[in-house]
């Protein structure tokens, strides 16, 4: 069995879980989450290539944090996860990528990416669910942070916050690489309490 054939079956069995919790039939998390039931069935077969989009607009349906859906279960009480180890789960035209290094665990998670922007890349993200909180704290070049339409330039040493219920950007610029990291704060899920 190869890496891709297992993740996809710990999606499958993620997506299945937490669809059967929030009481959601195949056809309402489709229409809530706008994935066609067929992606879904073939989702939870372990069958197809969902792509981030996808991914994002399921865990916001589902109340959950994207890597809750692709990680296996936790193994001991401390995490140490390498670069190399982890898929880009967005990939730019001008080679740009976007990585999802871990989520923590508790009732309002916390997802910590890493992201390498390419001067004129760009990432565009739909708005998250309500409560969503998003930060870049950019370690290396410069990018420009679109939120709802105005452009925020953010430098090396420089940390932006924003709510993340809002449509908003990431576009490498200046005339080097951008690395940073991005954290997403999950608020608590229907079923938790705090």
């Amino acid at each position: 069995m190869t890496e891709t054939d297992a993740a996809l079956r710990t999606l499958a069995q993620n997506v299945r879980a937490a669809r059967t919790r929030a009481g959601l039939s195949l056809d309402e998390l489709g229409r809530r989450a706008k994935v066609s039931k067929g992606a879904l069935v073939g989702l939870e077969k372990a069958q197809g290539n969902p792509n981030f989009a996808t991914l994002v607009r399921l865990a916001d349906t589902l109340g959950i944090s994207v890597s809750a859906l692709m990680e296996g279960p936790a193994e001991g009480r401390v995490r140490v996860v390498s670069v190399d180890a982890v898929m880009p789960l967005w990939a730019g035209e001008k080679g740009s990528e976007a990585r999802l290094m871990l989520t923590t665990s508790g009732p309002a998670p916390v997802e910590v990416w890493r992201w390498k922007l390419e001067p004129g890349d760009e990432y565009p993200s739909h708005p998250h669910q309500a409560g969503v909180v998003e930060t870049v704290s950019v370690t290396a070049g410069r990018m420009v942070l679109v939120v709802d339409g105005t452009e925020h330039a953010v430098e090396a040493g420089q940390t932006a916050t924003f709510d993340g219920d809002t449509p908003h950007t990431y576009r490498g610029s200046g005339d080097r690489t951008c690395h940073l990291i991005m954290t997403v704060h999950i608020p608590p899920g229907p079923g938790s309490k705090g």
